[in-house]
């Protein structure tokens, strides 16, 4: 009953708005000027239009002036450099071609705006001009996407003959952990069908699969600078996507089936700590930390730069927490680090 009184006084001040809004209509003095705009009406929209170009064009340069830094610093991968190379110019012709076009078009509507007496002129067709802004984006458009291709055909380089590290990414609604090959860098065969989670079975590894002896599962990713590493991506339950910003690195986790991505590390972790855009982004983030620490927010502690493994698929409600940390470090001391991690014998050992 308290639902249909609600219903209905609503719907009763629903019409008693459409009526005040008809009685206001006809109380209104009919406007002795016609709806039709003059030659002044014209002429102060030409205006607006240019006082929007300006708009759009300061809106801009203000965006890359005060946004500009947070943007990703330099690529700390192999092939970083040249997709980013390959974003810039395609930004440049983007941005270029928006700055003549907007520069025309509202030239053109100030020029050849409606005047009294002036009739506008009408051509069903030109040929040359219609060739000229087809063939020109062709031309440039074709040149991208064969740069494209190119560039792809380089960063899908998998293969075995570099001597890579062999690392499984499996992803799971909310988390990533990670399965090195271990030392006969080959991956043990595993199946989500044989997870089993009182034996801390938990990426379905075939414990009969020699080679899934020495496999090493972590939930913090390792990666020796200057090493080619070959990711083998799984996904447990639904369509995730590896991420890894600072490498320029992404990949989807498909349910049923093996996705592989492969880049080289080039920039060990302290040493992107180091980089002047990274220490200026560490302070300006920590001062708002420390705002917010004032304040009584949780959550508010120092933070320090780390790469990071995303998950960039909207996987759930939890998706915003599905992250892992990625340490880049001098092999040595990434051998040392994988020395001291059990191998998946030695884990199933322990729970038998």
């Amino acid at each position: 009953m308290t639902t249909f009184l609600i219903l209905a006084v609503l719907v009763l001040v629903a019409i008693a708005i459409w009526q005040m809004t008809k009685i206001f209509e006809l109380s209104q003095i009919k406007a002795v000027n016609s709806q039709i705009a003059n030659d002044a009406d014209n002429k102060y929209n030409g205006y607006l239009l240019f006082v929007f170009l300006i708009f759009i064009y300061g809106i801009t340069i203000f965006s890359f002036a005060k946004y500009g830094k947070m943007l990703l610093p330099v690529a700390a991968s192999e092939h970083g450099g040249e997709y980013d190379q390959l974003m810039v110019v395609s930004f440049a012709i983007i941005f270029f071609v928006q700055t003549i076009t907007q520069a025309l078009l509202h030239y053109f509507g100030y020029k050849y705006r409606g005047e009294e007496g002036k009739k506008a002129l009408f051509y069903a067709d030109n040929d040359k001009l219609e060739f000229i802004w087809t063939i020109i984006p062709v031309i440039v458009l074709a040149g991208l996407i064969l740069w494209g291709l190119y560039t792809w055909t380089n960063i899908m380089d998998i293969n075995d003959e570099d001597d890579p590290i062999v690392v499984e990414l499996y992803a799971q609604q909310f988390n990533w952990t990670a399965r090195y090959a271990g030392a006969d860098n080959v991956l043990g065969d595993a199946n989500v069908r044989m997870i089993d989670i009182d034996k801390a079975n938990i990426l379905g590894v075939d414990e009969s699969d020699n080679y899934a002896n020495d496999d090493i599962i972590v939930k913090e990713l390792h990666l020796p600078v200057g090493r080619k590493v070959n990711f083998k991506m799984r996904s447990q339950d639904v369509l995730h996507s590896a991420y890894m910003p600072h490498f320029r690195a992404q990949m989807n986790c498909v349910p049923g089936m093996i996705t592989q991505f492969s880049f080289t590390p080039t920039i060990t972790t302290a040493d992107m700590r180091n980089k002047p855009e990274i220490i200026e982004k560490v302070k300006r983030t920590n001062a708002i930390r420390a705002e917010k620490a004032a304040a009584g927010v949780e959550n508010s502690d120092p933070w320090e730069f780390d790469y990071i493994l995303l998950c960039n698929k909207i996987c759930g409600k939890s998706h915003y927490n599905m992250q892992m940390k990625i340490i880049v470090e001098e092999e040595e001391d990434y051998n040392k680090w994988l020395a001291e991690q059990q191998t998946f014998a030695q884990s199933m050992a322990s729970v038998q």
